[in-house]
């Protein structure tokens, strides 16, 4: 991921509808909880019936989560690279093979991982402080700041910015920037819609929240809950016609999102970002012809690559993951995305203290 922007015009900064939703749900100062409001009882076993029952459902969020570090994982090897110089050095790139500007090994992964990584941690750390009662902005905001002060592979200048002026200020978002219009908070937004499936409130104070501690913009905020909101209609097992659907009326919202026919940039500015994700997605039902796809568009590969392996990964389930590039994938990132990935369904489940199941 980078932050390098081009020279798109970006709307005014004060006409987004996502500015008045979001900002009241950050609450005061630097621990701000999302109280959880879960699926319970009846509820939350006619939700599992209807997306094909508990296995599945456990299936397609360790598909989305696998898939996201093995599209980040892939891409990566030719991150900022052109499509014309990815064609003479790989002729197509699909093999996990390490290397790239960040000289990689072979099977890791960049920001987009180890970030949602991050992310999924403070929102484990915030529920298990709660007694699951809530969710907590401050512990994400901390764990980023972990994640930071462990020296990652990549942070983009966004997201460094951002973890700074929470480090000095304690603040959990700065001013509406157009700088801030990069894809760096759609790209971890995957532990937020795990961790809230069944409560549409909570996924959308996290997910903003989550974004708001490194990017304000209204196509952020607009791209965060487009994408994260896909992955979990896939989680619970919509077909490809509803999520038609869904592209459709986000598009219709967001205009600039629209894909086809394709503009074919892959920048880090979020709508490029959002545009070959959508395009590659819905081009191929096939998990590896989808990454493929997206991260031989060069550019912002490792990002592009792994949002596609999301929703892809979402829509076939881990059991249909390409075994080859599963076997590449580091074995620690492998554990670590599966383990996490179980963990927030199972508080996405979790039921509030003294609620029965």
């Amino acid at each position: 991921m980078t932050d390098v922007m081009t020279d798109h015009v970006l709307p005014d900064l004060h006409s987004g509808a996502l500015d008045d939703l979001a900002d009241p749900l950050l609450g005061d100062g630097a621990r701000a909880a999302v109280h959880r409001q879960p699926l319970q009882g009846a509820a939350q076993q006619a939700w599992l019936a209807a997306a094909g029952g508990l296995a599945a459902v456990a299936d397609r969020v360790a598909g989305a989560y696998l898939g996201l570090a093995l599209g980040d994982a892939l891409g990566a090897t030719v991150e900022f690279m052109t499509p014309r110089e990815i064609a003479l050095r790989h002729g197509v790139h699909q093999q996990i093979c390490g290397g790239g500007w960040l000289r990689l090994k072979a099977g890791q992964v960049t920001d987009d991982t180890t970030m949602s990584l991050a992310l999924g941690e403070g929102l484990l750390h915030g529920a298990a402080a709660s007694d699951g009662r809530s969710l907590d902005l401050g512990e994400v905001a901390e764990s980023f700041l972990t994640w930071w002060r462990a020296r990652p592979v990549d942070c983009g200048n966004t997201c460094r910015r951002g973890i700074l002026r929470y480090l000095h200020g304690g603040t959990l978002q700065g001013p509406p920037q157009e700088g801030d219009a990069g894809n760096g908070a759609a790209m971890r937004v995957l532990p937020a819609a795990i961790a809230t499936l069944g409560d549409p409130l909570a996924f959308t104070a996290i997910a903003l929240g989550q974004a708001r501690i490194t990017h304000h913009h209204p196509l952020s905020d607009s791209a965060v809950l487009g994408l994260g909101g896909l992955a979990q209609a896939l989680i619970a097992g919509a077909d490809e016609a509803d999520i038609a659907r869904r592209i459709e009326r986000w598009q219709a919202a967001q205009p600039l999102f629209r894909h086809a026919p394709y503009p074919g940039r892959a920048s880090a500015y979020v709508v490029d970002t959002v545009q070959t994700v959508l395009d590659a997605y819905t081009r191929h039902d096939d998990f590896r012809q989808a990454v493929v796809t997206a991260v031989n568009r060069g550019d912002d590969a490792d990002t592009t690559g792994a949002l596609v392996g999301m929703l892809a990964g979402a829509r076939c389930g881990a059991r249909a993951l390409p075994r080859d590039w599963l076997q590449r994938l580091q074995p620690t990132v492998r554990e670590a995305v599966t383990d996490q990935a179980a963990a927030l369904l199972a508080l996405a489940l979790q039921p509030l203290p003294g609620e029965a199941r």
